[in-house]
């Protein structure tokens, strides 16, 4: 199918729950997805966070956090978010990768959607 690519800003529901539900609807279709964290994201990003979130009639977080992952999505912190946010690679989920924008805006080349949540 296609590339999209995923900007998720911060840590908050609101954030958190588009990202996810976008992500895995586009994986679902067979898209490629490509989600990136700003440092903002950073709180969420640490072991078991996500899998806890919550959200009166949504999906379980960690089912969609599953799918995503499960039909090949990608993880991306922003490289800035570590030394921004005083955290070690370690601290974090270890489905994650570590990334700097340039490589991100080059890894989307081509996506025919963008999101920002």
């Amino acid at each position: 199918m296609g590339k999209v690519a995923i900007i998720c800003n911060g840590s908050e529901n609101s954030n958190i729950y588009p990202t996810f539900v976008i992500g895995s609807a586009a994986a679902a279709v067979g898209d490629d997805v490509i989600i990136f964290f700003t440092p903002g994201a950073v709180p969420a990003l640490r072991p078991g966070y996500l899998e806890s979130i919550t959200g009166k009639g949504m999906p379980p977080m960690k089912e969609l956090v599953d799918g995503v992952k499960a039909l090949g999505g990608r993880l991306i912190l922003c490289e800035l978010g570590l030394e921004a946010k005083d955290v070690a690679p370690e601290d974090l989920r270890d489905d994650l990768e570590i990334g700097g924008a340039t490589s991100f805006m080059a890894d989307i080349q081509n996506a025919r959607t963008t999101f920002s949540f």
